[in-house]
């Protein structure tokens, strides 16, 4: 590992250069540069969980830590890893102190690895706008995660407002066990058309919202979200059908129990994956999740999600000129 503190962008560059040619194969075939926007205290998190995607998709970590925005002068810290404690990859790790913060695209530009997709993933609260920070315009792939945020439900109706081809969100990813066992109920059902479908969780459960819109988008109804807080997320999926016939798919701890009338219960694996491998399964695809934008814009009402512009335009906030106004006035005078 390098460390280099009080630095420039340059010297940075000029490091990881050196780093990898003394780390030789090691640091040959990056497949992606995954860009992590990230707050100090959750910095070890974030880099554990790409050290577990890493090994699937060898990339080139560069993560962003921004701090202290209104510091009077700027600093850029950075720490270099190649082939390392972080995977196979690489990986530079920069905090920003002062301005520098605001414009992270001066550093993080010129360590983007040349001819290959760019990810940018927001592990905390996500962005209002991902417009306003040049991070998400430069990448191809977007990721946030409406969990993190205070309002889980109105940050995912954000997410929808401000869509664009190439956004995503880890409420998703975490359905992809349920989306598969309910879709592969169907293959005994004989085509009996489903007529209705429940789903049981929290009315703050962004997964519960995600499932519900996408039940609604491939079935072609409206499905009851019935609430519950005696569960932590999203609990069972029932669908019913013309024939009577009803499906339950529930979670039982790291399991799920299918109950179908006429047969027995069977138990199917339900585990809870760690972060890592949430980031992993998006990090597959970087081409745009056409049944995620149908999913959402279910959730939020919106339609046409996939048929917006793929590339954002930045639109430059400043959020000290932000705070600044909305001081009462004479506050602060001396």
């Amino acid at each position: 590992m390098i460390g280099l503190w009080d630095t420039t962008g340059n010297e940075v560059v000029k490091a990881l250069a050196a780093e990898r040619r003394s780390a030789g194969g090691v640091a040959s075939g990056m497949a992606l540069t995954l860009i992590v926007v990230v707050d100090e205290p959750r910095v070890r998190e974030a880099e554990a969980a790409v050290t577990i995607a890493s090994a699937a998709h060898p990339c080139r970590m560069v993560v962003v830590v921004r701090s202290d925005v209104e510091r009077d002068r700027s600093r850029l810290d950075a720490e270099i890893v190649v082939g390392g404690r972080l995977g196979p990859g690489e990986a530079v790790v920069t905090r920003m102190y002062g301005r520098l913060a605001l414009h992270a695209e001066s550093v993080v530009m010129p360590l983007l690895v040349p001819d290959v997709p760019v990810v940018t993933w927001w592990h905390g609260e996500p962005p209002s706008e991902i417009a306003n920070d040049f991070l998400g315009v430069v990448a191809d792939r977007r990721i946030t995660d409406s969990a993190q945020a205070s309002d889980p439900i109105a940050a995912l109706r954000q997410r929808a407002r401000d869509y664009a081809p190439g956004d995503t969100d880890l409420a998703w990813t975490r359905i992809t066990p349920w989306r598969t066992l309910v879709a592969g109920a169907f293959d005994t059902t004989e085509g009996n058309l489903v007529t209705s479908a429940t789903v049981v969780g929290p009315r703050t459960d962004p997964t519960s919202a995600l499932m519900a819109g996408w039940l609604k988008s491939r079935l072609g109804l409206e499905p009851e979200w019935r609430h519950t807080d005696e569960f932590p997320r999203m609990r069972e999926v029932t669908l019913r059908c013309a024939n009577g016939d009803e499906m339950v798919l529930t979670r039982e701890d790291s399991m799920a129990v299918f109950r179908r009338a006429g047969q027995a219960d069977r138990q199917l694996p339900l585990v809870r994956r760690p972060l890592g491998d949430e980031l992993a399964e998006e990090l597959r695809r970087l081409d745009p999740d056409q049944i995620y934008a149908e999913a959402l814009g279910a959730v939020a009402g919106i339609s046409g999600l996939d048929t917006r512009p793929q590339q954002r335009v930045h639109i430059w906030k400043d959020p000290t000129h932000q705070q600044a106004a909305a001081q009462p006035a004479g506050q602060g005078a001396a």
